[in-house]
């Protein structure tokens, strides 16, 4: 192949990939997800989270808000979860973890974690490689990225309210317009 045929094979190939997103089955109801906010996730998706189902694993609508409850939830999966919330203004937000969530004394997860946001257009925010701080999870609360005492998304045990604020982590921007937020639903996908 002469070279400027293969630029040409090469460069059209690697835009058709980009637009040819495969929407995976869900096998529950979303409240919060919309098929655009699907498409752009499953352009992030860590390699061992392609191709499959997403299973929803959690919801505050049908098991209440609470931390306890998530974890129950999340006992016997073992896969990357996709955390998605809707706080009280309609701006949608999250994590991807490359593990279920469970009770931890010390931070676990891998840099295939990151975070994520709708608003005001869709933005990923991967691993730094700053530190190694990406879940830690108590009854009290839960803890998404961290460094220098702020957290990148922060949960308390109620799953009522929550904060956002930059964190070394992932060197995100806050996740919503006030760092402060209460949740109207929250959902975990796993794929499975």
């Amino acid at each position: 192949m002469s070279e400027e045929f293969r630029r040409a094979l090469y460069a059209n190939s690697a835009i058709s990939l980009d637009n040819d997103v495969i929407m995976p089955d869900l096998i529950g109801t979303t409240e919060i997800l919309s098929d655009e906010h699907r498409e752009q996730l499953c352009r992030h998706l860590p390699a061992r989270a392609e191709g499959y189902q997403w299973t929803l694993v959690f919801s505050t609508s049908q098991h209440g808000f609470s931390l306890n409850s998530m974890y129950r939830k999340m006992a016997k999966v073992e896969s990357p979860i996709l955390l998605v919330i809707e706080d009280t203004e309609g701006n949608v937000f999250g994590a991807l973890t490359s593990c279920s969530l469970h009770v931890s004394d010390h931070f676990y997860g891998t840099g295939e974690s990151l975070l994520f946001r709708f608003t005001p257009r869709f933005q990923c925010f991967n691993w730094t490689g700053d530190n190694l701080y990406f879940i830690k999870g108590n009854n009290e609360s839960l803890a998404i990225g961290a460094g220098d005492g702020k957290f990148g998304l922060w949960l308390d045990g109620d799953l009522y309210q929550g904060r956002t604020q930059s964190c070394s982590t992932y060197g995100n921007e806050s996740l919503a317009p006030r760092e402060d937020f209460v949740v109207k639903t929250l959902e975990c996908w796993a794929f499975i």
